[in-house]
C-alpha cells in the first residue's frame, strides 16, 4: 500500500506525454521543439503547488491536460492571424532556445485574470518571441507562476500581483502598452475591456475565451469598442462549446 501514491503519480505522467503529443498534433499548432517537455513540467510543479495552494479545482492530470494546455493552445491561430494583420508575423515552431538571439519579441500579449498561468505560460511556450505579462490580483497564484518561469527558465514571460485596473505603463519593467489583451473566465467583457483598455496600444486587440457566445456581454460593451470577430475553438478532449471573442477599438470615439 505504501507504494501505491509514488506509482499513481508515475503514471499520468508517462500517459500524458504520448497523449500531449497526439492531441498537440490534432491541434496544428506549429510549436517550439520543447514544447511538450515543457508543458508536461508545468502540469508536475501545477499538481504539486496544488496540493497547498489550491491554484485549480481540476485534480486529475489528464483533466488538467486539457484544460491548461490544450485549451489554451486552441486560440494560438487566431492570435497568429490577429497579430499578422498588425504587422507582427508570428514565431510558430522556432526552438525555444532562439529567444535569447531575438534582440526584440515580435508582439507583448498581456494575460489579465492569469490565474495559475493559463493561457499565458502556454502562450510563452509556445511562441518565445512574443512577451507575455500575466496578472492577477490573487498573489500565491502569481508566486506560482513566477516558480514556473524560473524552474523552466521561460524568458518572455512575466507575472505580476496586482489588479490590472491599477497597473500604470510606466510602472511596468520595461514599460511598454500591449497588442493584445487575453483572459479565460476573467470576467464579463465590459470589465475586461474597460480594465486593461490603459493598457493596450491604439490597435489593440482584446481576446476572451469563453464558452457560449455571450451574446448578453457583447451587446453591453461600449460603443468604442466592436466585435471583430467570434472564432470557435476546437480543444481535443473537451466536450464543451468554446468560443474566443476578439473586440477592438472603433476608431473616431
Amino acid at each position: 500500500m505504501s507504494g501505491a501514491p509514488s506509482d499513481t503519480k508515475k503514471k499520468p505522467g508517462i500517459e500524458s506525454m504520448a497523449s500531449l503529443n497526439q492531441q498537440l498534433d490534432a491541434l496544428g499548432v506549429s510549436l517550439p521543439d520543447d514544447f511538450a517537455e515543457k508543458a508536461l513540467a508545468y502540469l508536475a510543479l501545477l499538481q504539486k503547488w496544488n496540493r497547498t495552494y489550491n491554484l485549480t479545482a481540476i485534480r486529475d492530470p489528464g483533466q488538467m491536460l486539457t484544460h491548461h494546455v490544450l485549451d489554451a493552445l486552441a486560440i494560438v491561430p487566431a492570435l497568429d492571424r490577429v497579430l499578422g494583420e498588425m504587422g507582427k508575423p508570428p514565431s510558430g515552431g522556432v526552438a525555444a532556445r532562439s529567444f535569447e538571439k531575438e534582440a526584440l519579441p515580435t508582439a507583448r500579449v498581456l494575460d489579465v485574470g492569469s490565474g495559475g498561468g493559463v493561457p499565458g505560460l502556454m502562450l510563452a511556450l509556445a511562441r518565445p518571441t512574443w512577451r507575455v505579462t500575466m496578472v492577477d490580483a490573487v498573489q500565491k497564484k502569481m508566486a506560482f507562476v513566477q516558480q514556473v518561469i524560473a524552474e523552466l527558465r521561460i524568458s518572455n514571460a512575466q507575472a505580476l500581483a496586482a489588479r490590472v485596473e491599477s497597473l500604470r505603463v510606466e510602472a511596468l519593467e520595461p514599460p511598454m502598452r500591449y497588442d493584445l489583451a487575453v483572459s479565460r473566465a476573467f470576467s464579463d467583457l465590459a470589465t475586461f475591456v474597460e480594465g486593461s483598455r490603459h493598457l493596450l496600444t491604439a490597435n489593440g486587440v482584446w481576446a476572451a475565451m469563453k464558452g457560449a457566445v455571450p451574446e448578453a456581454e457583447i451587446a453591453a460593451l461600449p460603443a468604442e469598442v466592436a466585435v471583430r470577430a467570434v472564432e470557435v475553438l476546437t480543444v481535443p478532449g473537451l466536450d464543451a462549446r468554446r468560443h474566443l471573442i476578439l473586440l477592438e477599438h472603433v476608431h473616431g470615439f
